[in-house]
């Protein structure tokens, strides 16, 4: 049964199959089935962003016999000497800031009083619990003990003042943020398929001086990653 290796970008695809010789081209909206160490592969590139996130989700999930999905891609961390630039982590919780009633003390997702849905036996509201090691176990994919585990936020909006990282990382105590991984882990959630995601930081969150980023070490690493992943099984 395959499994769907989803990023959102052509670039973030490139670099996770970039430690293959001959690594396939993967264009937005069109999934071809390959053979990597032996399992089917469905290779996915989302577009940017929740709304792309969750078509491509709904895409893929139609097609017959998917297993499973793997989410490789680049985030930004909150606090660099925590998590260096390069470092591959394992998303643990997925978080959405941005749903529920915006007053003057940020988010509050219950003051609308409509839940997103239930999910693993549990009502979601703007986070969700991921379990990467039983998932991966699940799908028989090497996920190292030596990455580690990271609270996830998922924004439509790309931090990009110093403020605005801190208030997020207050608020949230989140690790990494992103623009796709809450709408992979609940779309997922919702119809019991395993899901796992794994990313590596690119930058950190609010900062755009050069020094701040490095996004050609985490594309390799993301190559890095999904090597252990699909070899090292």
């Amino acid at each position: 049964m395959p499994i769907a290796l989803v990023a959102a970008t052509a670039k973030e695809m490139r670099g996770a199959l970039g430690f293959l010789r001959e690594p396939p081209e993967v264009e937005s909206g069109r999934e071809k089935l390959f053979v990597l160490a032996g399992r089917e592969i469905v290779p996915c590139v989302t577009g940017l962003g929740v709304v792309n996130a969750a078509l491509a989700l709904g895409r893929i999930l139609s097609l017959p016999g998917i297993e499973g999905v793997a989410n490789l891609g680049v985030a930004g961390a909150f606090d660099l000497r925590a998590l260096p630039l390069g470092t591959v982590c394992v998303v643990r919780q997925e978080i959405w800031p941005e749903y529920g009633l915006l007053g003057p003390h940020g988010v509050d997702p219950r003051a609308l009083g409509f839940a997103l849905g239930e999910a693993d036996g549990t009502t979601v509201w703007d986070r969700l619990d991921l379990h990467p090691r039983q998932a991966a176990a699940r799908l028989d994919l090497g996920l190292s003990g030596l990455w580690p585990e990271a609270v996830s936020l998922t924004v439509s909006g790309v931090t990009g003042t110093p403020e605005r990282a801190v208030e997020l990382e207050r608020s949230f105590r989140a690790d990494v943020e992103n623009m796709e991984g809450f709408a992979l882990a609940y779309g997922c959630a919702r119809v019991g398929v395993p899901f796992v995601e794994v990313r590596a930081v690119s930058n950190r969150v609010g900062s755009r001086p050069p020094v701040d980023w490095d996004l050609d070490l985490a594309l390799s690493r993301l190559g890095a990653a999904c090597a252990a992943l699909f070899m090292n099984r």
